[in-house]
């Protein structure tokens, strides 16, 4: 994360703040250039809060940060990393003393989500969209729907994005994540979206949703498999990729993939002790022997050694395939086996076996040796 916190360093903000005078030059803007001596040492969300609460310092109101901000987006340099801390002293700025009597408050927060659609082409604004959203879920949604319509791509994007109940690294919307339908419609307007990074994002936050509500997600890519487009096959194996790996049935069934008869092979390794770091490979051979042709969802699944000396399953993506009757297919892997942040290796013995279609198959055991050398990453 070293490198990442360097995004927002001090020629980063004394850039942001010779860019804000030059946009408005009644302030001196003198707490954002002394925020730059600051920010190092901090991890890269930190600096941006440090210069957002800058910014917010340097001025009295909404409207004025607002009209400032707008000033400084005709300036070709006011982008890049620099425009995350813009976006999160837009938010506090505009939902300060929010309320859904007040008249001016509304129109604030009507105002500040129209001001991130027009920062996010300089940098995503799906983090600071958050808080908007949890300030009052139905009436940010209203104001996001429409931007499905965008000319931009980066601002359909910000749609679905913004709009993820799991957004990584970003803060949980309780009634985001408590009513995970309310953001389907966003996800119908652009699962056909012409922008690749757009259908991206759609499908990302399909799969978001299957982590809650499996039934929901089966539904809406159930209504969209019926009415396909070029790309809704990709949007639809993404956004189950989950189920798939979860053993849906009504996911599996949407593939394809159905219950068939096989004939798998034992799972042959080619060691059965992985020193770490090391890879375990193996190979086998699955066959259909049924009378129909078959489509396969072919993953593995590994079941590691924890701390506690129980096992925590994780589900690799292997292959699909299509088999006709009496066609049989090798396959192959290598699984690399090393130390990360995400999942500390602990010696002893663990399993691996497939997962076809939702079943499991070929149970094998194997060693894995950590030496004492090898630290966690």
């Amino acid at each position: 994360m070293g490198a990442m916190n360097e995004l927002i360093d001090r020629s980063t903000v004394l850039s942001l703040a010779g860019l804000l005078r030059e946009a408005d030059g009644t302030r001196a803007w003198g707490a954002v250039e002394e925020s730059a001596d600051r920010v190092d040492g901090l991890q890269l969300r930190a600096r941006s809060d440090l210069v957002a609460v800058a910014m917010l310092s340097d001025e009295s109101s909404y409207d004025e940060l607002s009209t400032a901000v707008r000033r400084a987006l005709r300036l070709p340099a006011f982008t890049g990393w620099m425009i995350w801390p813009v976006t999160e002293a837009v938010t506090t700025a505009a939902l300060r003393g929010f309320s859904s009597d007040s008249h001016q408050a509304l129109v604030r927060f009507d105002d500040g989500l129209r001001l991130l659609a027009e920062l996010t082409p300089r940098l995503t604004a799906e983090f600071a969209i958050r808080r908007f959203l949890a300030a009052d879920l139905d009436r940010a949604l209203a104001n996001i729907l429409p931007w499905t319509r965008s000319p931009d791509e980066h601002v359909r994007r910000l749609a679905s994005e913004g709009t993820r109940p799991f957004l990584p690294w970003a803060v949980r919307v309780a009634s985001l994540t408590s009513s995970p339908e309310k953001a389907v419609p966003i996800l119908d307007a652009l699962r056909t979206d012409p922008s690749e990074y757009v259908r991206r994002s759609v499908a990302n936050h399909l799969n978001d949703l299957s982590r809650q509500s499996p039934a929901l997600v089966a539904r809406t890519a159930g209504r969209w498999l019926a009415e396909p487009d070029a790309n809704t096959a990709w949007v639809v194996r993404h956004g189950l990729r989950t189920l798939i790996k979860k053993a849906d049935p009504a996911a599996l069934a949407l593939m394809g993939f159905s219950d068939a008869t096989l004939r798998v092979s034992p799972i042959a390794l080619a060691d059965e002790t992985v020193t770490l770091p090391g890879s375990l490979d193996f190979s086998l051979t699955v066959t259909n022997e049924g009378d129909a042709a078959t489509r396969l969802a072919i993953d593995y699944v590994v079941s590691y050694v924890k701390n506690s000396g129980a096992l925590a399953e994780k589900v690799f993506k292997l292959s699909a395939k299509d088999l006709q009757p009496g066609e049989t297919v090798g396959l192959r892997k290598r699984h690399a086996i090393h130390q990360m942040t995400t999942r500390v290796h602990y010696p002893g013995t663990h399993l691996i076996e497939l997962q076809i279609n939702g079943r499991r198959y070929s149970r094998r055991a194997f060693e894995l040796e950590v030496p004492s050398s090898v630290s966690p990453g």
